[in-house]
């Protein structure tokens, strides 16, 4: 997660997460840095889940969507030959695709290190933006670790009036996103008993 306003009394009672800081560079950092924390102490696990509020003009407010494919909306090299949001020489295209165990509607997600609101989501190809999970989801790739998005509507369509425009649903979100999370651990062993999947151990 990035940010303890997100991290409400019903998601508090479930886990302790990895506080990221706000923005793609903060969660780069520091999910490297536990990820090779990690590895070096031989704990890594199977899967990371990044999770959070996020904003939308298309999706509803005060729901949570589980994280189809992510991108990363500041990354533009097109006046060198490469289409906007593909990072030059990474050999990957614009678009990560995550893994979608649940069983809650899907979206696609932008990241970027700006917060959206108004008539500058109709730049955006996606349908919510956020601040960290491309950044997570690289991180998550370097050391080969799968990945689950779930993300809250807490603002959007219209412009965000202060932070109170963000931190209004956060509690709303907080019991949703919990909510979410409690439905992970069968969704997960499904996955492992489903045939010619890889076993995956959870924890929590």
């Amino acid at each position: 997660m990035a940010t303890d306003a997100e991290y409400g009394p019903h998601l508090r009672k479930l886990f302790r997460p990895l506080m990221t800081g706000v923005g793609p560079i903060e969660a780069a950092l520091a999910m490297g840095q536990a990820c090779a924390s990690m590895k070096q102490s031989g704990g890594l696990p199977d899967v990371v889940v990044s999770l959070g509020s996020a904003g939308s003009r298309r999706c509803a407010l005060g729901e949570v969507y589980q994280v189809s494919t992510v991108s990363w909306r500041d990354m533009d090299a097109s006046r060198i030959g490469f289409p906007k949001g593909v990072t030059p020489f990474l050999g990957q295209p614009a678009e990560i695709s995550l893994s979608t165990p649940l069983r809650l509607e899907t979206a696609r997600l932008s990241t970027g290190a700006n917060i959206v609101g108004g008539e500058a989501f109709a730049a955006i190809d996606a349908d919510i933006v956020d601040m960290e999970t491309y950044a997570v989801a690289r991180a998550c790739q370097g050391f080969g670790l799968s990945l689950i998005g779930l993300r809250g509507i807490s603002d959007g369509p219209g412009e965000i009036d202060g932070i109170t425009g963000w931190t209004d649903l956060l509690p709303l979100l907080d019991q949703r996103l919990a909510d979410a999370v409690n439905l992970l651990p069968e969704a997960l062993m499904q996955v492992e008993d489903a045939p010619h999947q890889p076993a995956v151990r959870t924890s929590f």
